[in-house]
């Protein structure tokens, strides 16, 4: 679904890591994130300055936060700051634990949507993407297609637009993703900026050149990346969650308000 003649002012973007840009490094600095929710700013920014309108942009998402955290205290932040555009993409932190139900992080989720949309604000929704052909990781696929099914019913009762990463075949690529196979990597953030765009009626997405075919890998070159990447991502991560931590421990929104975005000039 495509949005057409909507233009907005106020962007917040609320989220987890995925909306904090992890791991989209900025070119200024490497500690600092990017990713395809500021990316999609600067091009609602362009728009507006050629239209001579103004823009603002807050991004209030922290790597970690679960829904209760996104449709929590981000949200109130979020109304705070009284947007005309929100988008929220949150339930995959839930996803990833042993237990939980499906139906009360949707039930969470169209709450916070149904906030937002009786301030009269449109919202930006996200589904996830299809998993099932990574290695190992693909596993909790089919809670991600069901989250996916939910999120497509709460957007059409809620009139939401969607970015469908579901179909995103481009996203079906190693290269897309970083290292840990969770977050994307620079060019995947570049991939879901552009959808989410082509989503809101942008028309100045210029389509990446195409990567060419990957070179596969043997059996045994396969099984020696999986290892790698269980001791390296998978053993750190479950270690850190049985302790009881989480990667945004102590950390802020990076744009906690709403403020101009930096168009180079």
């Amino acid at each position: 679904m495509q949005v057409e003649g909507r233009r907005w002012q106020r962007y917040v973007a609320l989220g987890d890591s995925f909306t904090e840009g992890l791991m989209d490094a900025s070119a200024d600095d490497p500690d600092s994130f990017v990713g395809w929710a500021d990316l999609l700013a600067a091009r609602l920014a362009r728009r507006n300055t050629r239209a001579g309108l103004d823009f603002g942009y807050a991004n209030l998402a922290v790597r970690g936060r679960v829904l209760a955290d996104v449709a929590g205290p981000q949200l109130d932040a979020a109304l705070d700051l009284a947007p005309d555009l929100v988008s929220i993409s949150a339930g995959g932190n839930d996803l990833l634990r042993p237990r939980v139900s499906l139906a009360e992080v949707a039930d969470g989720l169209e709450a916070a949507v149904a906030r937002v949309r009786e301030t009269g604000a449109d919202v930006l929704m996200v589904t996830a993407p299809d998993i099932g052909w990574m290695p190992i990781v693909g596993r909790v696929n089919p809670r991600m297609a069901e989250l996916t099914a939910h999120v497509w019913g709460i957007a059409q009762r809620h009139d939401c637009p969607v970015v469908d990463l579901w179909t995103l075949r481009e996203l079906q690529d190693l290269r897309m993703w970083a290292p840990d196979r969770i977050h994307f990597s620079s060019r995947g953030h570049r991939v879901v900026a552009d959808a989410a765009a082509w989503t809101l009626g942008l028309d100045d997405v210029e389509p990446l050149e195409a990567l060419p075919p990957a070179t596969p890998l043997t059996r045994l070159a396969s099984m020696a990346a999986n290892r790698e990447w269980a001791r390296t991502h998978l053993a750190p991560w479950v270690h850190r969650h049985m302790r009881g931590r989480s990667s945004g421990d102590g950390r802020s929104a990076k744009r906690p308000v709403v403020a101009p975005v930096d168009l180079g000039g």
